[in-house]
């Protein structure tokens, strides 16, 4: 807010304009505009506007770098893709594309923190559909083919993640499976490994969680060369699906490798970008997670509680997911209350949140908490 009065000063000082002056330009008290530059007082669009037009000034130039991350998917929507210009140009691929189109994915990835699917899920299946037709259409080496699929797999993992959010559930799963063939066909094991593993998420949460097991399992007997923090998340996924598919043994032996792998990280040891999220504290989540389905919420609510204190609130999707665990933990240990507030902070986000998958939850948390205020606590989720 104090940047943006500055802006508004500056823009006011360059055009030679006195603040008494702007007073008598607009409508606003010399005080008033004088308590907008210093940041005491909100500026509105309607002031910005003001300034716009007493100075001839362009209202982007007043606003400045404009970081809403909503604003920047939508710029991104409209402008063209790196794969479109190349496709009017006609031009062999080199490495300058693309190194651009993998710095691409990774921006995308960091906009998936913080826009939901919903609003994400246009632009991102445009980038990939059109990698997808540079792979099909282009000429180039066989190292820069290699290089594309990787970017077709990943994208893929990202798209499908996406499509998951927003609800398209056959459309995740289908676009998943299209980036294992680019993957495999790049000689990437582990990232075709990523791409089943989360499959197998989502199968778990939505689908079958036994089918679910055995494709997580699959997907980490498939890439033995992961790295210790890509294996770590492999592992998640089955702990995660065994947990709902109601095997204690078999996901507490999952997440004692999890942290094996996880501890066995290494700086010298190079990682995919995509495992950037993961963390000490999203381990914690997913035994939290775990620990619920498998009847044992009094252990899981101390492990989401100091992973969601620390969390980066930023990335509001994620935390009001976790916070709908908490929910979930207080209401079957029987703390009701604790319950209610906590699933009212998720419910806050949720509403300005394109997110299906956070919906849903909120939702199943709402109606939990009603049974247990009728019923008593429940020890177990239903099957």
């Amino acid at each position: 807010m104090g940047g943006l009065g500055q802006r508004l000063r500056q823009a006011r000082t360059t055009a030679g304009v006195s603040l008494a002056a702007m007073a008598s330009r607009t409508h606003y008290s010399k005080p008033y505009l004088s308590q907008l530059e210093n940041g005491t007082r909100a500026v509105l669009p309607a002031h910005v506007i003001a300034y716009s037009r007493c100075l001839d000034v362009a209202v982007a130039a007043l606003c400045g770098p404009h970081h809403d991350p909503l604003r920047v998917a939508h710029e991104w929507l409209v402008a063209d893709t790196p794969g479109s210009v190349h496709r009017a140009a006609g031009r062999r691929i080199g490495e300058s594309l693309v190194a651009e189109l993998e710095q691409r994915v990774v921006r995308l990835r960091h906009l998936d923190d913080t826009v939901s699917g919903g609003d994400l899920l246009p632009l991102a299946r445009r980038e990939l559909a059109d990698v997808e037709d540079v792979v099909h259409a282009a000429t180039y080496t066989e190292a820069t083919g290699r290089r594309l699929l990787v970017v077709v797999g990943e994208l893929s993992q990202l798209v499908g993640w996406i499509a998951g959010d927003a609800g398209n559930y056959v459309q995740a799963q289908n676009i998943y499976l299209s980036g294992v063939a680019a993957a495999e066909t790049a000689g990437d094991r582990t990232l075709a490994a990523q791409l089943l593993s989360t499959l197998s998420y989502q199968m778990a949460t939505v689908g079958n969680p036994t089918d679910a097991a055995l494709l997580a399992k699959t997907a980490v007997r498939g890439a033995p060369e992961a790295s210790p923090v890509a294996k770590a998340l492999l592992l998640e996924r089955v702990a995660w699906a065994s947990a709902r598919s109601r095997d204690p043994q078999a996901t507490h032996r999952a997440l004692d490798a999890v942290d094996d792998a996880y501890a066995a990280r290494s700086a010298s040891v190079e990682e995919p970008h995509w495992v950037y999220w993961m963390s000490r504290g999203e381990i914690d989540v997913m035994a939290g997670r775990c620990l619920i389905e498998l009847g044992d919420p009094a252990r899981a609510a101390p492990l989401l509680t100091a992973a969601i204190a620390d969390y980066d609130t930023t990335f509001a999707r994620e935390v009001a997911l976790y916070r709908t665990w908490l929910a979930e933990s207080f209401a079957r240990t029987g703390e009701v209350d604790q319950a209610r507030t906590m699933i009212e902070k998720a419910r806050a986000a949720a509403d300005g949140l394109h997110s299906a998958r956070l919906g849903r939850r909120v939702e199943e948390i709402d109606d939990l908490i009603r049974q247990c205020s009728t019923r008593g606590p429940a020890t177990a989720p239903p099957g």
